[in-house]
């Protein structure tokens, strides 16, 4: 069976899950209310159906978090599975946003991957130095940038932003635990 509602909101409905914190974060800034919507039409997916496991893709990150905060949150009894992104042979991330690209915007749009590229190349020979770790934010941030600038389809860097990644709390410097590295761009007129 194929579960495919006509509609998840009735008239009458008046309850959302609204997570704190996460309108702060780079996406929230530019996306008011997202994570409130995520949040709540997760919820209501996850209390409807009853999964045992749940899989979410990595593309996603922001709302990887916000899906195993919810979940831990609120006691909810499912396993959350972050699944690898699976990406375009040039690197760029599979999504419905791709059809608005033209085969050249296509090209193009594959800095983002270039650019988180540099941002885990520097992570790791920091890493693999001296065993003591202090990657500080910005050198990365600057790094991502300098990589995007060098494409000239790219109209617009919304952000680049190094976060927790189990709270989405901007960091300013990046230990051995890790990060997660967010890119919002635009390729002309297509947000990816």
């Amino acid at each position: 069976h194929v579960f495919a509602p006509d509609n998840m909101y009735d008239t009458n409905h008046l309850t959302f899950v609204d997570p704190t914190g996460f309108d702060h974060t780079s996406e929230g800034k530019t996306r008011p209310g997202f994570f409130r919507g995520v949040a709540t039409i997760v919820t209501k997916l996850l209390n409807i159906i009853q999964p045992t496991n749940a899989y979410f893709g990595q593309k996603d990150a922001a709302q990887c978090v916000l899906i195993r905060r919810i979940t831990e949150d609120l006691n909810m009894d499912v396993s959350i599975k972050i699944m690898d992104t699976l990406r375009e042979p040039n690197g760029l991330a599979m999504s419905s946003r791709n059809v608005y690209l033209s085969a050249k915007e296509r090209d193009a749009a594959s800095i983002l991957y270039r650019s988180l590229c540099v941002a885990k190349k520097l992570y790791e020979e920091k890493l693999s130095g001296d065993g003591k770790l202090k990657l500080h934010a910005q050198v990365v941030k600057s790094a991502v940038m300098d990589m995007l600038k060098s494409e000239l389809m790219v109209t617009e860097v919304q952000y680049v932003s190094i976060d927790s990644k189990d709270t989405m709390a901007p960091l300013q410097e990046i230990g051995s635990d890790g990060t997660k590295c967010d890119v919002v761009l635009d390729i002309r007129s297509t947000r990816i």
